[in-house]
């Protein structure tokens, strides 16, 4: 696990190294550019021409000792001083007389980008207002040039706490950020800006976020972050849990069969399905491991009848988590569906897809969410995609992308339930819990019936024993995982999600 900060988290991490254990700015600095020259050279080797583009305060510093680091490697290097020579901080003074001592070129402005790597130092992460001026026309030479391009902790452009684009951005290769990974190279526009990430020590010691009670944190290692649960040898299949799905119309059978195989392949025991009757013959074809029960499914319907009410229930009481929403539809049946199992589940469940959007119109039922409407340990886990979260918010997507994580975090404030937000960088939010922010998956996950098998996966933790935001975030990051080894045996253009599903096995 690490954590990803903000801006001003960054900066009181710096402070607290310095203030209060010592360590001085110039030292951060230059473990900083070392890293970075490391990374540079790792990846490009030693026979390149290399430009740096520095700004004024210390994102400038570091770029300036870059230079200096790259040079007494034996690589040639020149330094293009964009910011104002007047406004330098102290420690980018310092670096910049070392340089002119080690006779290091310099330019002031930026003569040309005739480089193989442009170190991009312009601007850190506290740039808070639109690029312009000489700083915009710096950025474009360097996105028009033919080099590859380092940034140094940020893209200059993006913004740190959300992702945004201040204006214009420069677009990395490489991006050596330090000690900490920033919101603003995760969340997406950044994230297309920051190319491969290395998130590099540089001496802040671990005690400054030890035992952090808020903010944000990533997975980037499976084989410390994924935690699956455990397995026990003289177990059975009630053992692994039982998943009920309330899930697929006569015209969406596909979407309960992805759900009901994905809890299967995740490591549930049983996997019951309570489905239209058009599909039945389908998924005991496709999955005949499942148990299959069915109820009517025309439009002239509006209720189910006694008979498929009493066979709903018997799945809730039979099961140890209840997922309904995939295929549902927005029939009457459909809600009628919804309200039963409202009304009589006590037990953990996944709410998805049309039991998302027919909640956005039962009032009642959303404001149920509030206040542990359910036993302490029946977990609510919501998986809205960006559209489904803006029916249920009420917020425009254009609102809900300029802060996904503060209305995701104000959601789960409100509504006493665990909550994946889809997107390309999904939100796992919980009351009391640190937010956590997905780093895994890929564009190739952006197909039909990707979000069937992500409610498959966490119902199927969930029915192992895991809680409700446990099995969110690891659901979520499972599931980008598989994806990714999808694409790499592939393509990001060939990815379905049966494929999704298959790729669980090599987790």
């Amino acid at each position: 696990m690490e954590y990803v900060l903000t801006a001003a988290e960054m900066k009181k991490c710096d402070e607290t190294a310095i203030k209060e254990y010592g360590i001085g700015s110039l030292v951060l600095m230059e473990r900083a550019a070392l890293e970075t020259a490391n990374a540079v050279i790792r990846k490009y080797g030693k026979e390149i021409y290399v430009g740096v583009m520095a700004g004024s305060g210390n994102n400038g510093g570091d770029g300036i000792a870059i230079a200096r680091i790259l040079q007494e490697s034996g690589i040639r290097v020149e330094i293009n001083l964009v910011g104002e020579a007047g406004k330098l901080t102290e420690e980018t003074k310092t670096q910049l007389e070392i340089a002119k001592k080690l006779q290091i070129p310099i330019c002031y402005g930026v003569e040309h980008t005739l480089y193989d790597v442009i170190i991009d130092a312009i601007f850190g992460i506290g740039l808070t207002r639109d690029v312009e001026g000489k700083y915009r026309k710096a950025i474009e030479e360097i996105n028009a040039s033919k080099a590859k391009v380092v940034a140094v902790d940020i893209p200059s452009g993006v913004n740190s706490d959300n992702g945004s684009i201040m204006g214009c951005a420069v677009k990395a290769d490489m991006t050596v950020t330090f000690a900490y990974r920033k919101i603003g190279i995760m969340l997406y526009p950044g994230a297309s800006c920051a190319g491969e990430v290395f998130c590099a020590p540089i001496g802040i010691p671990r005690s400054v976020t030890d035992k952090k009670r808020t903010g944000v944190v990533t997975f980037t290692d499976k084989e410390t972050d994924l935690t699956l649960p455990g397995r026990s040898s003289a177990g059975n299949k009630g053992t692994f849990g039982k998943v009920f799905f309330v899930a697929g119309s006569r015209s969406m059978g596909g979407a309960c069969q992805l759900s009901a195989l994905a809890a299967y392949r995740i490591g549930a025991g049983m996997v019951r399905v309570f489905t239209a009757e058009e599909n039945r013959e389908s998924l005991l074809r496709k999955l005949p491991e499942a148990i299959v029960n069915t109820y009517l499914d025309k439009d002239d319907m509006g209720v189910i009848n006694d008979a498929e009410r009493q066979t709903l229930l018997d799945g809730i009481a039979w099961a140890d988590v209840v997922a309904i929403g995939p295929g549902l539809s927005m029939s009457d049946r459909a809600r009628d569906l919804l309200k039963t199992v409202f009304a009589s589940c006590d037990k953990p469940m996944v709410m998805d897809a049309d039991a998302l959007n027919l909640l956005s119109q039962e009032e009642e039922l959303l404001e149920s969410l509030r206040f542990g409407r359910r036993k302490q340990d029946a977990d609510i886990v919501l998986t809205p995609h960006l559209g489904e979260f803006s029916r249920l918010t009420k917020y425009p997507v254009s609102e809900i992308k300029k802060d996904m994580l503060g209305v995701c975090k104000a959601f789960t404030k409100k509504y006493d339930v665990s909550l994946v937000c889809k997107d390309a960088r999904s939100v796992v939010t919980k009351r009391g819990k640190l937010i956590y922010l997905n780093a895994s998956g890929n564009d190739g996950m952006a197909t039909a019936g990707s979000g069937d098998v992500l409610t498959g996966i966490v119902s199927g933790l969930l029915a192992q024993g895991m809680s409700g935001f446990e099995a969110a975030v690891i659901g979520t990051y499972a599931h980008g995982l598989a994806g990714d080894y999808a694409r790499d045996n592939a393509s990001a253009y060939f990815i379905m999600a049966q494929d999704i599903i298959n790729a669980l096995k090599y987790l």
